[in-house]
């Protein structure tokens, strides 16, 4: 599986109506065969970073999606918005999704 973490810093003026921007990409990515999840958060510490969260079955499936349209149309406008490079953490893990932490379940009502 591929395992991608990525910031994105925007420009202030367009920090409220970035996921809006990001709404068609989001669901054509989404709807990739080899996708598992696609999942934007707004950061708490700065309301001008959003950080992605993507999934994708394997490498074909990875490769699949930035040799998309939809990828590059985001790709066009998207140094228009932001405000510096994204930073990213992109790794291939022995895994098929999200596993339970083993730390920390819901306590049991007495």
């Amino acid at each position: 599986m591929i395992f991608i973490v990525a910031k994105f810093t925007v420009k202030a003026e367009f920090a409220d109506e970035w996921l809006h921007h990001t709404a068609p990409f989001t669901a054509a990515t989404r709807a990739e065969p080899g996708n598992l999840w696609f999942e934007w958060s707004r950061s708490v510490d700065n309301p001008h970073q959003f950080v992605l969260v993507e999934g994708f079955e394997s490498s074909q499936a990875g490769q699949a999606h930035v040799n998309s349209e939809h990828f590059r149309t985001a790709m066009d406008w998207m140094p228009d918005v932001i405000a510096k490079t994204p930073e990213i953490i992109h790794v291939e893990v022995p895994q098929d999704g999200w596993g339970q932490m083993g730390e920390l379940s819901p306590r049991q009502e007495q």
